[in-house]
Formats: structure tokens, sequence, C-alpha cells
């Protein structure tokens, strides 16, 4: 929901503020790449070779870094004043459900989320997953997120997917829309990959869709949601096509993902995601760590649905076995989608568990956390040499985040601070492959008053067709 008629007009009022704030300036801005210098911030690079520089310039050109240090010479660029603040790469979140962002709030007391999920799903028109989606790209942008994986669990139709990829095309963000499967459809039926393959040639013929911002995947349902026989015809389906995979892999017994037995179908590797699997055992890991298989890490919802025993414990045994792990919020109705939070409740819970093998394992730390957030997230899907740290090169995916806020005042080191203190409210600009998209604290390239009123049209026409709890008020 672009709104390029006003956006050079907002951006001009919204950057109206001093560099002695700590609130970047500059004059008016418009949605297309441009050549710009971030100035003088304190620059988490999550680059193994470059680290924190405490002082430097990233200086972006038509859309790529172009370069990052101290003092850097670009007399043609416009300068985005960053005294006092944090410049990172943008978060990448790698586990999204974007269909149900505008269902964060249905859920209550005694009636949780895979009830709410199953009350609610089917009555999902096309208009609505477009208008959710939108939801959520806003939300991510907002929040500093500039790489997502939209996981299309309950694509129900080619109209529902039309409608999540129009939504990417406006959403100016990166991302994986992994095509799914439709919701409570029945465990012995196959996906049809009819609609897929239609997807594939009408937008990604040329590899990616929207300038390159976008690219294909399939989520699986995973024998958790499906018979087996009906889950190996999908993962034939999706192996033949050469697309990347996306798997849920349990929160709670039985063990469902035998990873032995998929290294020896072939289906792990790099282009395969598995989230969850709290329930994997050691081995499964040494797998996953073997063949380059990352994980996905939905920390909020790994303790709020997981009954397979103490997340903090899986977690420890990923990183000591060498998984890939990224961070992601799931679904709005278990967590919000946001990276602060996640690396901070990553952080909070990843210490050692004593009784269990993580007893003599090393805690996590905050660059840790930050890299799961960043370049991990980017790794796992695919997109490590293009997004994921502030390298020379690279797209430009970048975020600065106010040091002089009262809740992260008065300073000091900055990857504690980030983990530690920073929400979506301390994001001051945000850089999406080169277009300004948040400036000066606020949405620039997104309609949010309307976005936000069409979600809660849908949101109110859905909890009127569910009815019981999700009524509203009369």
């Amino acid at each position: 929901m672009i709104n390029r008629r006003t956006l050079t007009k907002t951006l001009g009022v919204a950057l109206a503020a001093t560099a002695t704030t700590g609130v970047a300036s500059a004059e008016g801005e418009d949605p297309q790449r441009r050549r710009y210098l971030v100035r003088g911030g304190a620059v988490v690079t999550v680059d193994p070779a470059l680290g924190v520089l405490p002082r430097a310039d990233v200086l972006i050109d038509d859309g790529v870094i172009a370069g990052v240090g101290r003092d850097l010479d670009a007399r043609d660029a416009k300068v985005v004043d960053a005294t006092d603040m944090i410049v990172l790469p943008g978060f990448v979140n790698t586990h999204f459900h974007m269909w149900s962002a505008l269902g964060r709030n249905f859920v209550a007391d005694g009636f949780p989320y895979f009830a709410a999920k199953r009350a609610t799903s089917t009555l999902y028109d096309a208009e609505d997953v477009h208008r959710s989606v939108l939801l959520g790209l806003a939300e991510l942008a907002n929040a500093g997120v500039t790489t997502v994986h939209n996981w299309s669990n309950n694509t129900r139709s080619p109209a529902h997917a039309d409608a999540e990829l129009r939504a990417h095309r406006d959403g100016l963000l990166r991302a994986r829309f992994s095509y799914g499967h439709v919701d409570q459809m029945p465990r012995d039926v196959p996906m049809d990959f009819t609609d897929v393959d239609r997807v594939r040639q009408q937008y990604f013929s040329a590899g990616s869709a929207f300038d390159g911002l976008v690219h294909l995947g399939v989520a699986v349902r995973g024998l958790s949601q499906s018979a087996e026989p009906a889950f190996f015809a999908d993962m034939d389906a999706a192996v033949r096509r050469g697309l990347p995979i996306a798997i849920h892999a349990g929160q709670a017994p039985p063990r469902i993902v035998d990873a032995a037995d998929y290294e020896r179908r072939g289906w792990l590797g790099p282009r395969t995601l598995l989230t969850h699997y709290v329930t994997a055992l050691d081995d499964d890991m040494e797998v996953m760590a073997r063949t380059g298989t990352p994980l996905s890490w939905s920390p909020h919802s790994e303790f709020r649905l997981g009954t397979a025993g103490d997340p903090r414990d899986a977690l420890l045994r990923f990183r000591r076995a060498g998984v890939t792990v990224s961070l992601s919020s799931d679904a709005t109705s278990i967590a919000p989608s946001d990276m602060f939070e996640a690396m901070r409740l990553v952080w909070n819970t990843g210490i050692p568990w004593q009784g269990t093998p993580s007893a003599v394992l090393p805690e996590v730390g905050f660059r840790e956390v930050l890299r799961m957030a960043t370049l991990n997230g980017a790794r796992a899907l695919g997109l490590g040499d293009v997004t994921g740290s502030i390298t020379a090169g690279k797209r430009a995916d970048v975020v600065l985040v106010r040091t002089n806020d009262v809740n992260l005042a008065p300073g000091g080191l900055v990857e504690t601070t980030l983990v530690q203190a920073a929400n979506p409210a301390n994001v001051d600009t945000v850089f999406s492959d080169g277009r300004i998209v948040k400036r000066g604290g606020r949405l620039v390239a997104y309609d949010v008053d309307r976005i936000v009123r069409d979600a809660r049209t849908s949101s109110l026409r859905i909890r009127t067709s569910a009815g019981g709890i999700l009524t509203p008020p009369s």
C-alpha cells in the first residue's frame, strides 16, 4: 500500500530534526534508490572481518553497500546523520505466517492458538490475506526487519496466492514466498502443485520477482499435518521442482522428523529449512550440521507450544552441533514479529540447564543472537551473499537505531544495547534494498492508516463469521 504521491512531503517533515537529538536529518526523499552516506554512527556490521566499528560511515549507492569505513568521501551523496545512532543490518525473520497477521488477538484464555486457527482459517478470502500480509510487512519494516520468510500455510486458492504476492509487490521488503497447503485439508490428500507451477511461471520465470526482492519456495505440511504417503508425495513434488523447502519439524512428542532418514532420501541440505524441531536428538542435530541444513528457531513459540522438554536445552545442543540457527516469530497470535524481543528472549533463556546435556555448554551471548537475527537468517534463506551484514557489495538493507531515547540512554556497549534494551520504537531509519521505508521514526513508504483500517475491516468480518468467543461486541 505504497503512498508514493505524498512520500516526499512526508519524508521532509519526518527528517526535520537535529543531529544533537540523535534523530537523522536530511532533505526530502523519494522511494527510488539513491546515493546516500550514512555518517558517523556506531556500525555493528555482523561481518566477521569488520566486527563493530565505534564510529564509521556506510555508503549506499543504487541499492548496494558501496563502502564501510571512517570518513568516506561521497560529496555527491545525500547525508544521513547517524550521530548517536547504532547502524546495523536489517533483521531477517525466517518463519512468519503472514496470512494470519491480522488475527494476532484472536486467542484468549481457554481459546489457544490452534483452536483460534481452526475457527478462522477457512474464513479468510483473498482480500483478507492481501490486507493481512500488507499489515505484516508494515509491522516488519517498522521494527527494522528487511527480509521475511512468508510461510504461507493457508494458500486456499490461486486468488489467495496472487493476493499475497500483490502485497509483496507493494511491500518493498525482501522475502521468500513459500507456497503452502490449504489449512485443514485432509491429512491423506497431497498438495496440488498445479498452482505452484503457475505462480512460478507467471511471477518467477526470471528466478525472482518484484525487482529481485522476492523468491519462491514451498512450505510442506510435514507429518504433523499429513499422513506419510501424502507427505512423501509433497516432498517428491517439491524436490523435483528444485524449489527451496520449508518443513515444520515439531515442538511436541512424538519425534516426527528422523534427520538420518531425510538425509538418505536426499531431502536435507542448505535449501531445506526446518523450524522448531524441539524434539531433535543429538544425532539429528549432527546430521543437520553435516548437511548444512539450517534451523528456524521461534523462541516464544517453542516455549508456548513446545511440550517436548525445555527448549533451552534443545537450542544449546543445536549450537554445540554446529547447526545454523536463525530466529523467527511464527504467528502473530503467538509472538510479535519483533526481532529485538526474539533476541532478548533467546539471550535471557540461552543458559545451561542443570541436569541436561547442556549443563556444560556455554551460554548464548549478545553477539551470537545478533548474528542469529541477521546473517544466520540470510544464510538460512539462501541470501547470505545478498544481505545479513553490512558488507561492501551486499544489498543495502540497513537500520539506524537511536541511542538517546530514554530506554536506551545513556548508551554503552552497542551490541548489548541492541539485545538488552532496544525495541521498534527506537528504530529511526530503515533502508530496504537502498530505498528508505522508515525515516525519523515514522513509516514513510506505506499508507499506514489505510492498512490498519482495511485490516480492521477484515478482522471484524472474520470474527463475526466465526462467532462464539470471537463475536465482536455489538
